[in-house]
């Protein structure tokens, strides 16, 4: 069983785009841990609406460390972070996450007990949530939509910690350099190259986010047809990281759009498959929401998450592969809008 190699000082890293709302929500929950042995650095990536007043407020709370830089995107702002950080480990979040009361009661206990260089945790939809943010959460882990692989399984050969909730040492760190300067993506980068640097990365299951997610059609579909185009981003610089499982919304999308026509086309039999996708969608995201409305609403989460990922893949696959233009991303500037 794997022993720290020193004393274990934990720092959060939480970088920030005009999200102060969601920021304060974060923070009551931090506050709201059955431990407190930690310290928090916020990250504000140029925003335009800060969170400043809103880190004062839990000041005698909690140790915060607020910083204001130039918009850079996620990764090299948790890497800013990173450099400030006190903690010889340090977990990041993303500002649209609410922590459980034990979270961190639970990653200390299990990295203490079986230590790993880095680790990663799920993400779950709150009662409180929205319809809608519900029925996404439902859209990015149904067994149905990603085969159940998103951030809580252990499916695939190798764990990779996604930066909604994940955390690493200041080991890695400095083996690695930290985050990539890609804009979409670097999460999956930053877990290769940990793996390939020799660290193990471990799940622990129990040490969950609750995790917000895009809060409109609008931004998820951005959202997740970047993570379409970081597929292939990521490809270019892993070859190995390309799994049968990330051509699924590629062959889903097309397949579709073939049914489609020869069912409006020749005859609607050819629907049947997508009506059967349908109400196996709807009936499995019912059950687990228990809501109607829910079930309705994933039904088109479930297509956008689909149909944004496999268009993203195949635009990166003909310009980057077909063309071999340059590492790309969609929506930079109007990514939140």
């Amino acid at each position: 069983m794997a022993q720290p190699k020193q004393d274990l000082t934990f720092s959060f890293i939480i970088p920030v785009y005009n999200r102060p709302d969601e920021v304060d929500e974060l923070l009551y929950s931090m506050a709201s841990q059955t431990q407190l042995d930690f310290d928090i650095v916020i990250v504000e990536d140029g925003s335009e609406i800060t969170c400043e007043d809103i880190c004062d407020k839990y000041r005698d709370d909690l140790e915060i460390n607020y910083y204001y830089k130039p918009n850079s995107g996620p990764g090299q702002s948790r890497n800013y972070g990173y450099k400030r950080a006190s903690g010889n480990y340090c977990i990041f979040l993303d500002s649209d996450c609410v922590m459980p009361t034990k979270y961190f009661e639970v990653v200390y206990r299990e990295l203490t007990k079986n230590y790993v260089d880095a680790f990663g945790g799920p993400d779950e939809a709150h009662e409180d949530f929205s319809d809608l943010q519900k029925a996404i959460n439902y859209s990015m882990t149904s067994f149905f939509t990603t085969g159940g692989i998103r951030g809580s399984s252990e499916k695939l050969d190798k764990f990779h910690p996604r930066s909604f909730n994940m955390g690493y040492s200041r080991e890695v760190f400095d083996q690695t350099d930290g985050f990539a300067k890609m804009r979409f993506g670097e999460d999956i980068d930053m877990s290769i190259r940990i793996l390939k640097n020799g660290f193990k990365t471990r799940l622990i299951k129990d040490a969950f986010v609750y995790h917000k997610r895009r809060t409109n059609f609008k931004q998820f579909f951005k959202q997740v047809y970047n993570s379409g185009i970081a597929r292939i981003n990521l490809f270019k610089r892993h070859p190995q990281s390309l799994k049968l499982v990330h051509l699924l919304p590629m062959v889903f999308t097309l397949g579709n759009i073939l049914l489609l026509i020869l069912g409006l086309s020749i005859s609607v039999i050819f629907l049947i498959p997508i009506l059967v996708y349908m109400l196996m969608v709807f009936i499995d995201s019912t059950a687990k929401n228990t809501s109607f409305k829910i079930g309705l609403m994933s039904l088109i989460t479930s297509y956008i998450q689909l149909f944004a990922y496999g268009f993203g893949f195949m635009k990166a696959v003909w310009k980057r592969l077909i063309l071999g233009k340059d590492e790309f991303a969609a929506y930079e500037k109007t990514f939140y809008d």
